[in-house]
C-alpha cells in the first residue's frame, strides 16, 4: 500500500483517525486488515508524546488496543479458541457507532448554516372575535324545552304536596318569588342553563311558576335566551348578544 501521511491535530480523536485510515484504504470496518491499519496508525501518531495534545493518552490507548488485536490475529489458535469472537468485532462496533454520530453532526451543521441568519418571531396569542348569534327563536321552542324538563322530572318526582291538598291545603307559589329567585342565581352566574333553574325536588307549581317567571323576564327584556347546541339547552343571560 502507498504510504499515507496525516497531520494528527486535524483529528478529533483516535476513532476519527482510525476511521479515516480505513476509508482511505477502502476497506470495511467489519473486515479491518489489522496489520496494515495498525502500522499506518502507529506511523500517524509517531511523536505524539512531544505534540502536547490534550487527548494524547486516548491515541496511545488506541495504539495499544490495535497492537493487542494484531497479536491475537497473528498468534495460532488452538481448538478451544476457534469459536471465540473475532477480536476486531468490538472495535468495529465502536467505529460504526462513531460513524453514525459523525454523520448526524454533519446534518446538524447544515441546519446551523441555514438557520443562523434567520430571525424567529415569538408566538403570539391570536384573539378570535366572538361569533355573533343572530338566530331568532320562537317562544314555542322554549315551551318545548320546558315540557321536556317537566316530563323528565315527573317520572322521577316523589308525590307532590297537592296530592295531600285535602289534608294540608293547596300549595301557593308566587311568580314574583320565582323572578326574585332567578335574579339571585344570575347575580352569581351571568350565564345559566335553562334546565338548571329547575331542581329535582321542585313541585309542579314551583316548576310552572319558574317557567312563567322566565317568560315574564324575557318579555320585559330583563332576560335573554340563546340556544346552545353543545348542551342541547337554552342559555339564559342578562346581556343581549349583538346580531
Amino acid at each position: 500500500m502507498d504510504k499515507i501521511l496525516y497531520k494528527l491535530d486535524t483529528f478529533e480523536g483516535p476513532l476519527d483517525l482510525l476511521l479515516t485510515l480505513i476509508q482511505k484504504n477502502k476497506v470495511s470496518i467489519y473486515d479491518i486488515p489489522i496489520v496494515e491499519i495498525t502500522a499506518q496508525y502507529l506511523e500517524a501518531i509517531d511523536g505524539i508524546e512531544e505534540a502536547n495534545l490534550d487527548n494524547t493518552s486516548e491515541f496511545l490507548v488506541m495504539a495499544s488496543n490495535l497492537l493487542y488485536i494484531k497479536s491475537k490475529m497473528l498468534l495460532p489458535k488452538n481448538e478451544e479458541e476457534e469459536d471465540e469472537e473475532d477480536p476486531r468485532e468490538e472495535l468495529a462496533r465502536r467505529l460504526a457507532e462513531y460513524q453514525q454520530f459523525k454523520d448526524a453532526s454533519k446534518e446538524l451543521r447544515k441546519s446551523e448554516f441555514t438557520t443562523k441568519e434567520m430571525v424567529f418571531r415569538e408566538p403570539e396569542k391570536i384573539k378570535f372575535p366572538m361569533p355573533e348569534y343572530d338566530i331568532t327563536h320562537d317562544t314555542k321552542e322554549l315551551i318545548d324545552a320546558f315540557n321536556n324538563i317537566f316530563q323528565r322530572r315527573l317520572r322521577k318526582a316523589k308525590p307532590e304536596k297537592r296530592a295531600f291538598s285535602k289534608i294540608v291545603g293547596r300549595e301557593k307559589v308566587s311568580v314574583d318569588d320565582m323572578v326574585e329567585k332567578i335574579c339571585k342565581v344570575l347575580k352569581h352566574n351571568k350565564r345559566v342553563q335553562f334546565e338548571s333553574l329547575f331542581k329535582a325536588d321542585d313541585s309542579r307549581p314551583e316548576m310552572i311558576a319558574t317557567f312563567l317567571a322566565v317568560l315574564e323576564m324575557i318579555k320585559l327584556n330583563k332576560l335573554y335566551a340563546d340556544y346552545d347546541e353543545k348542551s342541547d339547552d337554552f342559555i339564559l343571560t342578562t346581556e343581549k348578544k349583538n346580531g
